[in-house]
């Protein structure tokens, strides 16, 4: 059977981000400063959705020709496998349409977070709706292909470690970069884990399970090994939601990944109060460059409001300090754009934002995503339901205080206030450079942290300019009570 996964970069997509859902760029409104912005994030390649690269190896481990189409629809398949993000949802039932008339007899597949949650977007096209983890198809592929049903619910993966490493070879892997996290290229995508245990309402990663389910650290190494021989890839960005959730598969992670054949780059993303500054150093110590936070804003009242359990300030800032006493990068989301936000508001999130003083700043307006008990509550709230406005960096609510406009305009000053000022220089500088330490430069005083009650091996110090400041017993004590406060 030929196979064709057919896919698009145009809208400055990135699918394989908001829970599959897709986001857009920064679109540099604001002037000649917002345009420089969007320059350096716009510059990457980013790798296809991880999911179409599991897919490619499974078509292919099931004997099948497997080919990979970029906007152009070839005649002549078998089966089109599509994965839409919200903001191509028109590109991709245009090309839809376009292979099944065509190539009369064709099946056409939907899968991904948006037929999970938005299959009405594919309304009278003779298309199958794939629900649950497109991978599963690995076992259910001819249960799919002999349905008759317009929806198949195929399920999740019970055995991540089941499933064959992903095939990148259709998708010019050696083009994907990701400069915000690595210096070094190739990268690819990769996993730890799936799904996430917490509850924010806004949040599109619990819409298909509010649980975690892990890999075994062995088969991820394997896979980072496998992608380092056939692929050359030097950096690989983790694209778990809530990486480190079990600290024994992080030491264990951490120790298999300092016996590859050669040092390579990695990131990973997770709430800030999971990463003690043990194991901080652990990953830090085998290639750890960029760790991706939510810190959404500084309102605990908002927080609660959309069911996301806060953390301290000073914890947001100690964590800030100890990344890059070590030399990681941190790239902190925030949100603003909440239907009650003011202006004063959502200064309050640049004025915090600067104050935490992450490596990269992310200003994200608020998106109810289809399928997201947010969606359902403001529903009436929304402004637009065309998904094309859906990128994370257009307002798409009804504001009680401000017009769409002015929270564009004020988005638009979070970016260009935030990166261009001294002290962003001065401090990522260091970090995104390691080259400045040599001349003094990224020496900081990091509160150190009681240790936990497993504290895994032992790890050669780095050679940074890391000063630890013990704390003493006191702070030890009402250090473990907030963790277990944030985590709860």
């Amino acid at each position: 059977m030929r196979v064709v996964l057919w896919d698009t970069r145009k809208l400055d997509v990135a699918k394989d981000f908001a829970g599959g859902m897709g986001i857009g760029q920064f679109p540099g409104n604001g002037g000649i400063l917002g345009r420089v912005v969007r320059h350096f994030f716009k510059r990457d390649t980013r790798p296809v959705a991880l999911n179409f690269a599991y897919l490619a190896a499974i078509f292919r481990k099931l004997g099948h020709q497997v080919e990979y189409s970029l906007d152009r629809v070839p005649r002549g398949a078998d089966l089109y496998v599509f994965n839409p993000s919200l903001i191509t949802v028109a590109l991709e039932r245009q090309a839809m349409v376009q292979a099944l008339a065509e190539t009369p007899g064709c099946r056409v597949f939907v899968t991904g977070a948006v037929a999970n949650s938005l299959a009405e977007a594919f309304d009278g096209v003779n298309v199958t709706i794939i629900k649950g983890e497109p991978e599963q198809l690995y076992w259910k592929l001819d249960e799919a292909l002999a349905s008759t049903e317009r929806t198949v619910d195929v399920g999740k993966i019970k055995d991540l470690d089941a499933l064959p490493f992903p095939d990148w070879s259709p998708f010019k892997p050696r083009k994907f970069r990701i400069g915000f996290d690595f210096s070094q290229f190739p990268t690819a995508f990769i996993q730890q884990s799936r799904g996430c245990t917490l509850k924010c309402n806004y949040c599109p990663y619990i819409i298909l399970e509010n649980a975690n389910r892990l890999r075994s650290p062995e088969r991820i190494v394997e896979e980072m090994r496998a992608g380092i021989k056939a692929h050359g890839f030097r950096s690989f960005k983790f694209r778990d939601p809530l990486f480190g959730v079990d600290r024994k598969r992080v030491f264990r992670l951490a120790e298999l990944i300092g016996q590859l054949p050669r040092k390579i780059q990695f990131s990973i993303e997770s709430r800030l109060d999971l990463l003690k500054f043990d194991v901080l150093k652990a990953l830090r110590e085998v290639g750890l460059t960029s760790i991706t936070v939510g810190i959404e804003t500084p309102s605990e009242e908002t927080l609660r409001r959309y069911h996301r359990a806060p953390i301290r300030d000073d914890r947001q800032r100690d964590f800030i300090l100890q990344c890059r006493a070590l030399g990681i990068r941190t790239v902190a989301g925030f949100m603003i754009g909440f239907p009650e936000d003011t202006e004063e508001s959502i200064l309050n999130v640049l004025r915090y934002a600067k104050s935490v003083n992450p490596t990269f700043a992310n200003f994200n307006i608020v998106t109810p995503y289809p399928g997201t008990e947010f969606f359902q509550v403001i529903k009436s709230q929304i402004a637009t339901f065309d998904p094309t406005q859906y990128t994370v960096y257009t307002p798409v609510l009804k504001y009680k205080n401000l017009t769409p406009e002015r929270v564009s305009e004020l988005h638009a000053k979070c970016f260009k206030s935030y990166y261009f000022r001294s002290r962003w220089l001065v401090t990522a500088g260091p970090v995104l450079w390691p080259s400045l330490r040599k001349f003094g430069l990224g020496e900081v005083e990091v509160p150190a942290e009681p240790l936990p009650v497993h504290a895994g091996p032992p790890k050669p110090h780095l050679g940074l300019n890391v000063i630890e400041r013990p704390a003493d017993g006191a702070e030890a004590e009402h250090a473990c009570e907030t963790r277990h406060h944030d985590a709860a």
